[in-house]
């Protein structure tokens, strides 16, 4: 199964700052904030939600297609991605911007505050699909994730014109973007994937019910944090998969980009839509437990184990064939 995986791709920078935002903030001057933090930890970590995916999917052994727009300065970057199977022929290079950068700041009570610079990305609305798809020879499923919002829209119109099976997931783009284009982007999904805020949020945007989009969408997916996964499909009963249990939390960033990477490996190993859930809270527990979106390692035997502990001897059965993790 060839998977195009598009959206945002980034540099993240990650600091720590020892006391509270709150602390810092004066109700009466609000209005004329100038506020400097003192950080004691910076770090720098590849990110963006496109690789961040691409990247779990080559953990577990699954080659995916990374589409998206950077800067002179993704050669690294890029290396790192090929390193661990990811297909990067198809990333757009600027000429004058550089790759996007993440800026957060976190205090001790888990607050951030945080600036995206979009830089290259702004350029992703210029990239065609049928290009990838000639390249590869054909596209099986494309997973449309937060990008440049016209990106993200000329992506799925482009999928209904060529008939590529798609995969929406609008999440962090949907507070900039209005009803119109969130119906124009969901509409003809073969997977809707959200959290349960950004579900309700898509429903309020779209005007659309839960049920009316379970008309328009193949699979809806919600992801509930400690609580697992809903899986929803029109006219059948809700399937839910709970989490795996978590040794440590380090690092909630990349964690449902790590869940949809599981998920779609295992939807092109032709296994359940309860498996896919499954292998993704797996993969998600691993991301939760590293100190950024992709710094943990799945070692074969171990993530079996893990699996079967969560899931059982016959859910590993079904799965223990497809897993190539490059890690033994």
């Amino acid at each position: 199964m060839r998977i195009a995986v598009t959206g945002s791709i980034a540099t993240d920078h990650l600091m720590t700052f020892p006391g509270r935002f709150a602390d810092q903030l004066l109700p009466d001057q609000l209005a004329q904030v100038s506020l400097s933090f003192l950080v004691d930890e910076l770090q720098i970590r590849r990110g963006g939600i496109a690789p961040n995916i691409c990247f779990g999917m080559g953990s577990l052994g699954k080659e995916s297609v990374l589409v998206g727009a950077v800067g002179a300065d993704f050669a690294d970057y890029r290396s790192w991605l090929e390193r661990h199977g990811v297909d990067t022929e198809s990333v757009h290079v600027s000429e004058i911007h550089h790759t996007a950068r993440f800026l957060c700041t976190t205090d001790q009570d888990q607050n951030q505050i945080a600036t995206f610079y979009a830089g290259a990305m702004s350029e992703a609305r210029s990239i065609e699909l049928k290009p990838v798809a000639d390249r590869i020879g054909g596209l099986d499923l494309v997973m449309i994730s937060p990008n440049d919002p016209e990106a993200m829209l000329r992506h799925t119109d482009e999928c209904r014109t060529r008939a590529f099976p798609f995969a929406a997931d609008p999440s962090q783009q949907l507070a900039r973007m209005d009803g119109t284009d969130v119906r124009r982007l969901i509409d003809g999904a073969a997977y809707l994937f959200s959290n349960e805020y950004e579900k309700a949020l898509c429903e309020e945007k779209t005007g659309w019910t839960g049920e009316e989009i379970l008309s328009r969408v193949g699979v809806r997916v919600t992801t509930l944090g400690a609580k697992g996964v809903v899986i929803d499909r029109a006219g059948e009963e809700g399937v839910h998969v709970p989490c795996v249990e978590v040794q440590k939390v380090v690092d909630p960033t990349g964690v449902g980009d790590a869940f949809r990477a599981g998920f779609l490996s295992t939807l092109s190993w032709g296994l359940s839509l309860e498996r896919a859930a499954q292998v993704g809270n797996t993969v998600a527990a691993y991301a939760l437990e590293a100190a950024g979106p992709q710094e943990y390692t799945l070692a074969r035997r171990a993530f079996l184990d893990r699996f079967g502990d969560a899931f059982g001897a016959d859910a590993v059965a079904e799965i223990e064939p497809h897993i190539t993790c490059p890690t033994p």
